[in-house]
């Protein structure tokens, strides 16, 4: 079976956690252990989450030349690299010798059209006070706007079209090893006027690029791991209830919050209406068991409705 694996940033960090090499490491060598027995019975690939590793190269690009910060793309490869590595080393040492891990850079093409780039509504980077971020904003040209009391820089988030290395990767694929690739969403590039690839400031959807992968690789089960054991109606509140499995149309009738399920529902709902494979939405402990579909919330066309269960 052919997986595609998203792996949420608590793979790399936990709530709360400084963002130390030694705690990366350590997450990422549980996340490791995970993923291990798939790699070992399945094709598999993974893609992975980069917020906080963005933020904090954008950090130290500003300390040493703030005017010569380096663009969202680089930082975008940069984690890439650097997350890839780490991910492969932990699966290195778990699997036989013979199998093989690879990471690739990833350039993810969208529309310059895209209607997201009028209206900027990715969060990156520091908190500043209100009067320091209209101040880097009018300095830099950047978007900024509240993030609850403090403010932040936001970036435009456009669809995913084209993933650039799709061949590179089928080809790796096609020789039994493990990728790993469009990490935090792909590298943004779009096309000029005559036809040139150019990096953008922006910032793909991790869940979307995700899911665009699974689909043109013909996945046939598209898993987005988190931090929590599925998709729930009524989130924190005494009335939630966990969805069991879904089809793609039951779960429109419901709404959850942009910032953080909201684009995993819609991904895996895309992906098993495209594909008519499943999609999945759980936590990575449980991994083994959603690939069984006994774990996390499970979503395909060929469910009839919805189940729930209280928890």
């Amino acid at each position: 079976m052919r997986i595609v694996v998203a792996l949420g940033g608590n793979a790399l960090l936990k709530r709360g956690e400084p963002l130390t090499v030694a705690n990366q490491r350590a997450n990422v060598k549980i996340a490791a252990s995970a993923l291990a027995p798939l790699a070992r019975d399945h094709e598999l690939i993974i893609s992975h989450g980069n917020g906080p590793q963005v933020g904090l190269l954008a950090l130290q690009g500003a300390a040493y030349k703030p005017d010569e910060a380096f663009p969202l793309d680089v930082l975008g490869a940069e984690t890439e690299g650097m997350i890839g590595y780490v991910i492969e080393r932990e699966l290195r040492n778990l699997l036989p010798e013979r199998k093989e891990v690879a990471t690739l850079l990833t350039m993810i093409e969208v529309d310059a059209s895209d209607p997201a780039f009028e209206s900027p509504s990715k969060f990156v980077g520091p908190i500043y006070s209100r009067d320091e971020a209209e101040r880097l904003a009018a300095q830099k040209g950047w978007s900024v706007k509240a993030d609850g009391k403090d403010w932040r820089r936001v970036v435009p988030s456009p669809a995913p079209r084209r993933i650039l290395e799709l061949e590179p990767i089928r080809w790796v694929l096609d020789r039994g090893a493990v990728v790993i690739c469009a990490g935090g969403g792909g590298i943004p590039t779009q096309r000029t006027g005559t036809g040139a690839l150019q990096g953008i400031e922006a910032v793909i959807d991790k869940d979307f690029a995700s899911e665009l992968l699974a689909r043109e690789l013909g996945a046939d089960l598209f898993v987005m791991a988190t931090d929590v054991d599925g998709v729930y109606t009524d989130w924190g509140k005494s009335s939630q209830r966990r969805i069991l499995e879904a089809s793609p149309d039951a779960l429109n009738a419901y709404e959850f919050p942009a910032g953080s399920m909201g684009p995993k529902v819609t991904a895996a709902s895309s992906f098993a209406r495209q594909t008519g494979a499943r999609a999945a939405i759980g936590a990575l402990k449980d991994i083994e068991a959603i690939v069984a579909g006994a774990a996390g919330t499970i979503v395909s066309k060929s469910i009839h409705g919805i189940s729930e269960v209280s928890e």
